[in-house]
């Protein structure tokens, strides 16, 4: 699959004011629902205390994959996705209810 060139800068590199997750992006879809997996991801780790090493080994989405996601760092695939929703037991991507677990 060829890759746009809007694919070659990692979702953080569209802040334009601000930090991550919680920064000012421009005008990228795709960077702005990289960043509520993000902080969707972020939010719930941190209500249940857990490290990136506990939801690695609890997901088995590699440790420096969840850091890279939580960090901006890149484009989090779809099966990533699915694989801490269904270990979270809550919705990451947006437009849905945060709070409503996949089936």
């Amino acid at each position: 699959m060829p890759r746009g060139d809007k694919r070659r800068r990692s979702p953080a590199e569209y802040v334009t004011d601000g930090a991550w997750p919680h920064a000012v992006l421009d005008d990228h879809h795709g960077a702005r629902v990289a960043q509520e997996v993000a902080a969707r991801l972020r939010r719930v780790i941190d209500e249940r205390g857990w490290s990136v090493a506990e939801v690695s080994r609890r997901s088995g989405v590699s440790r420096m994959t969840v850091a890279q996601v939580l960090d901006g760092a890149v484009w989090c695939d779809l099966l990533t996705i699915a694989n801490l929703e269904k270990m979270l037991g809550v919705d990451l991507w947006p437009g849905r209810n945060p709070g409503n677990p996949p089936q």
